[in-house]
């Protein structure tokens, strides 16, 4: 399996592709200097493998590696963040 990133002005998403076919999907949306994670899916036979969870882990690295947050209002990808105190660095706080 490998992940792949599509980016544009607007949002962009990530996927996760298994023998050349699209098998989990991540979309966000630009807003300044965050990306807002809108949805997470998985197609249902690959679910219970952790795709869901490395769609995100590649958003926290494409944030890291471009200094920007992440605002996660899919309820998957706030659950990760939730359960992941580790990747807190990453997360735009909206007080």
């Amino acid at each position: 399996m490998k992940i792949e990133q599509e980016n544009n002005s607007r949002g962009g998403y990530f996927i996760a592709v298994e023998n050349e076919v699209e098998i989990g999907r991540m979309t966000y949306l630009w807003a300044g200097l965050k990306i807002i994670i809108d949805h997470t899916e998985v197609e249902p036979k690959f679910s219970g493998r952790g795709i869901g969870k490395l769609l995100v882990l590649d958003a926290v690295r494409y944030a890291r590696e471009k200094k920007i947050k992440i605002l996660p209002l899919c309820p998957f990808a706030k659950s990760v963040f939730n359960k992941n105190s580790d990747l807190a660095d990453t997360l735009f706080f909206n007080h």
